[in-house]
């Protein structure tokens, strides 16, 4: 494993290992002999003891296999050695991984006993080229970790790493490494259909968010993020001559015609407090000006916050797109592709994980956030189960500029890491208590 920071004084051992001078504890570090700088750990002393302990001694290591990961980003579906380093770190504490048929993905359970809650993280990088400058930035031309999933992984890691160092668990804890959340309808179905929510009564997962600043968690009862649903409209006509368009079909007003008139009339076929919104992102037809196209496509998503909603849309948008180009004379194929539902976190679930964020952080910790229009494949689980989804803050806080996720300035306080590892050890035990 290589990994870069500021310390290139401190020698390490033929295992490529150090002693943290400041910590006592052996981290991560590059063939170079470049060590891991300490973090500050804003849960210090919350406890408990077997915690504050394993953090103390091993809160480099969480940090080196974040870097480990961004500099080495993997997109949706070939998160082949994202999932072996997962697999190998899970391995070297006595646990016993399983990866799904694929090759990327892995459960784990640690604990005994017949209630289970879960705990998940995602793995895939986006197909974008970093621009942060950091020294740990991709390696990968076209491939980087500018949604925090390299940060997910690794608390992941260390929460498991630090509940298998735990004297007893009062019941099993799940670990969850998914693939492909960035590609829809998102890798949480491989996952459902490998058996990973067998016998798990309740499952959590977090998402880093710039808008929060570190040291705080976002919760809210209810929908969290959006259902997204992708459409694209194949139109076609036997084409002609722009002076003639009586004797033809006209495919390019009949493409404007959809553009202008669908969105309009879905704020008309369904509730308005649903946050329904219809947003076309390509449109492509034609080339001549003085020739009417013979084929045209439209791309879009449709999205919205209501659960009941999105069962209904797939229907209500054929029989509106029928009535929009019957007039027209275009031939039309509609390709509608579901994508995610809502994440909706329900009560219960989320009291349990707002206790588990106080007790990992303190009372002040839980930050109110607002629902999102994005979508998260984390939603799928919740279609089986209960559970909860929050908000882990990683902005500085001022004077420091928020840098929102999915673009390819995107960075992170990496202090985020540790409390993360805080909030997802003391949500098991609390959901398990």
């Amino acid at each position: 494993m290589t990994v870069l920071d500021s310390r290139p004084d401190v020698p390490g051992d033929p295992q490529g290992r150090i002693i943290n001078p400041m910590e006592g504890s052996e981290a991560l570090i590059s063939e170079a002999g470049v060590s891991m700088a300490p973090v500050e750990d804003l849960g210090a002393g919350r406890g408990p003891f077997w915690l504050d302990d394993w953090l103390r001694a091993n809160a480099t290591d969480v940090l080196a296999w974040r870097r480990h990961i961004h500099a080495h980003p993997e997109l949706s579906r070939h998160e082949f050695a994202t999932t072996e380093l997962v697999v190998t770190l899970l391995r070297s504490v006595g646990l016993k991984p399983w990866v799904l048929p694929g090759g990327t993905g892995v459960v784990c359970d640690i604990g005994s006993g017949e209630r289970c809650v879960a705990l998940r993280a995602d793995m895939d990088a986006l197909p974008l080229t970093e621009a942060t400058g950091l020294p740990y930035a991709s390696t990968v031309e076209g491939a980087a970790h500018m949604c925090g999933h390299d940060a997910h992984t690794a608390i992941l890691l260390g929460a498991a790493r630090a509940l298998a160092g735990a004297p007893e668990l009062p019941g099993r804890v799940r670990l969850i490494f998914q693939p492909a959340e960035e590609v829809m309808p998102g890798g949480a179905l491989d996952m459902i259909a490998a058996g990973a929510l067998d016998g798990v009564e309740r499952i959590y997962g977090l998402h880093v968010d710039p808008r929060l600043e570190v040291g705080s968690v976002g919760m809210r009862v209810g929908a969290l993020t959006s259902a997204a649903d992708l459409i694209e409209l194949r139109l076609t006509s036997p084409g002609g001559h722009t002076s003639r368009p009586h004797l033809t079909a006209d495919l390019v007003h009949a493409l404007g015609t959809v553009i202008t008139s669908l969105p309009a009339l879905l704020s008309r076929r369904v509730d308005p407090r649903s946050g329904t919104v219809l947003v076309w992102g390509a449109v492509h037809a034609g080339q001549a000006a003085n020739a009417v196209p013979q084929e045209g496509v439209l791309r879009g998503t449709l999205r919205t916050a209501d659960h009941e909603v999105w069962t209904a849309l797939e229907p209500l948008v054929a029989s509106s797109v029928e009535s929009l180009l019957a007039p027209t004379g275009v031939g039309f194929h509609l390709d509608y592709r579901r994508g995610v539902p809502p994440v909706v976190s329900d009560p219960d679930s989320t009291a349990l994980m707002r206790a588990g964020v106080e007790a990992a952080l303190g009372e002040g910790a839980v930050a109110p956030t607002e629902q999102s229009s994005g979508g998260e494949d984390f939603g799928w689980y919740l279609e089986h189960v209960q559970g909860a989804f929050a908000r882990l803050g990683v902005w500085p806080g001022p004077p420091a500029p928020q840098s929102d996720i999915h673009r390819p300035t995107f960075v992170l306080d990496e202090r985020a890491l540790l409390c993360g590892v805080r909030t997802l050890v003391h949500t098991a035990l609390t959901s398990l208590a």
